[in-house]
This record gives structure tokens, sequence and C-alpha cells, in this order.
């Protein structure tokens, strides 16, 4: 049976990884690596909690440290698993410094990379996760990518052998929550938005943070805030209280299902994330999302989704203002890690 070592680390890996551990199953031998990158409980433990992943078979506990730390430390601990597992590929989720650490390793040890989410771009080089994205792409031996603009990304940069247009396991974990029945309606349904904002250039700077937080408290609906480690750290570093902002209504990291939940029943999204932009359009939740930039072109049509940065003013007009032409077929048709995993023992 074919050996796949297969390295998650942070929070949309987890998702990423539960439908593709389950379409493995009886098929291949599926080695996992948590390296630890994200250590909090609710936004890692609980994962394998909700969704019925197996545990991890190596646990690194690396932590948060600076990039190259970081990414250096996990390089260092893969090394001698692959060294010793000996896997006929070592498949990697996304563009964290997970991604990075695994391509580098099986790379440099001539064990093919498969990279799931290939092919994206924000064209932003500032953002460390486009670097991620970019090395990780020119490394791999087979990229799956969820959107034919992703193949032309990769086209452009000159990869266009094992290049799959499969669809997004993203959206396999959004149906697997749907078909259990986890998507009930709240009491609050519709009475408030919902908010995640993490990003180091939304968050690294007091006065911007300051300037986030004040639009919140302004809007018309209250705005639930499911506060990120790194946001919390830093609210409490530049002495900012969170009884200055009563309209919004900060909270801890829900689990996933219950995070799904919460957006479900919102009346819209604001966020900073890459796949909460997608889940919002799967439910038919408008998005406003605070960046310059989003890999997610696609959600962009039919104002589902709207890119906002530097004037935060026109936040109130866009969040009520309707969309149109929603597509149910946007990446795929919840069927990619099925689709995946064949090409895959097909191709190692």
């Amino acid at each position: 049976m074919k050996k796949v070592l297969a390295i998650i680390g942070a929070r949309p890996q987890f998702i990423k990884h539960a439908p593709v551990e389950i379409a493995f199953q009886d098929k291949a031998l599926l080695v996992s690596v948590h390296t630890g990158q994200h250590y909090d409980h609710n936004m890692s433990q609980i994962f394998f909690d909700e969704l019925g992943m197996s545990l991890p078979s190596y646990k690194l506990n690396i932590g948060s440290h600076n990039h190259g730390i970081q990414t250096g430390q996990m390089m260092i601990e893969l090394e001698t698993i692959v060294q010793d597992e000996k896997p006929n590929a070592i498949l990697v989720y996304g563009d964290t410094n997970s991604t990075l650490a695994g391509a580098l390793v099986g790379a440099k040890l001539n064990v093919p990379v498969i990279h799931i989410e290939a092919g994206l771009r924000s064209f932003n080089k500032k953002m460390p996760e486009e670097i991620n994205r970019i090395l990780t792409d020119h490394v791999s031996a087979m990229l799956f990518v969820p959107t034919q603009n992703a193949a032309n990304n990769l086209k452009n940069e000159g990869i266009t052998a094992k290049t799959y247009i499969a669809g997004d396991v993203m959206k396999d974990t959004v149906s697997i929550v749907k078909h259990r029945g986890l998507l009930t309606e709240a009491d609050d349904k519709d009475s408030y938005y919902y908010a995640t904002i993490h990003r180091p250039y939304n968050t690294d700077d007091k006065e911007r943070l300051r300037y986030i937080l004040s639009t919140f408290n302004n809007l018309t609906y209250p705005v639930k805030f499911p506060i990120h480690p790194r946001t919390k750290s830093r609210m409490k570093q530049y002495n900012m209280f969170e009884a200055d902002y009563p309209n919004v209504k900060f909270c801890e990291p829900f689990s996933y299902f219950d995070n799904m939940k919460q957006l479900s029943n919102s009346r819209c999204l604001i966020t900073d994330s890459g796949g909460m932009q997608k889940e919002a359009y799967w439910m038919k939740r408008k998005c406003v999302t605070i960046r310059t930039e989003t890999e997610w072109v696609e959600t962009l049509h039919g104002g589902w989704n709207t890119l906002l940065y530097e004037d935060l003013s026109s936040i109130r007009n866009l969040l009520e203002t309707g969309s149109k032409d929603w597509d149910s077929n946007l990446y795929g048709k919840s069927l990619a890690s099925n689709e995946i995993v064949r090409l895959i023992l097909e191709n190692i």
C-alpha cells in the first residue's frame, strides 16, 4: 500500500485535510504530522474532535515564532520524520509556514510534493503567504488547483505539468457540515455582523487596529467578533479595552462547526481571512474583505465579496447592498477530495 505523509499545522489546513483523510481511507497509508503552528485548543485540537479526524502520528509542538525560526524548526523535525517514514509522497495544503517547510524538505529529499490549493496568487509579495505559495508551487510534483484562474497563474510562471483543476476541498468540508444538519437557525439570525480580523497589516499597527474597531463600533448592527489570539495580544499590548467598543461583541474563537453556524446566521461577514470569503459565498452571505487583494477573485463577481482597505467609511453601505448571480458550482461540486485522492494514487 502506498504511503503519503500529510503535513498540517494551521486552522484552515485542518478543515482542508478532513475530507481528504476520509477519501484516503482503505486506499493508502496516510501518516499525518501536526506541526503545532496553531497550538490554541480552539484552533487545533477541536478540529480533530469535531471533524472525526484521526489523531496525528506526529505532533511537533513548534508553536509561534518568527518566520525563519518557525520554518527552520519545522524543517529540522520533518526531515527526520521523512527519512524514517520513507513516504511515496508528501502532501501539503495552502500557504502557511508548515506548507513551505514540508515542500522544501520533500524537494531536498527527492520525495514528490503534492500541493492542494495550488496556483493562488494575491500578487502581493509583502504577504508571507504569497511567498510560501510561490515557492511551494515551484517545487511540487503534483498541483491541485481550485479554478482555471489558478491554473492560468501557474501557466504564466511556466508550470504546466501535473496540474489538475479539482475544485476546493474546503467546499467538501462545508458540505459535510450541512449534511450533518449542524447549521441550525439561531434566535439572533440576521441581527449581527460577523467579523474575523487577524492579519499583521490590520493588527500590528495601533492606529490601524483602533480604526477598524472604531468602524465596527459605529455600524448599524452589533459586530460579533471572535478574537484571534494575535489580535487579542495586540489589544493588550496597545492598552485597548473591549469596553471602549460597546457595539463589538468580543468572544473567544469558536470551534469549526460553531464558527460556521455563527457565519450562517449573520447578516454579513467582515474579514481579512482567505477561506472565510469562500465560506460566506457558499452560505450566501455577503462579505467585505479588509484587504487590498484577494486570492479568491471569483467571489467578487456579483458583489458577493468586496475589497476595502484604506477608507472604511463606505463599509456600512457595502454591507447592506444586495448581491446577485450566485453560482452553486463555484469552486466545484463538493467532490474535490475523492478526485484528488484518485489522481494521487494513479501518479505516485
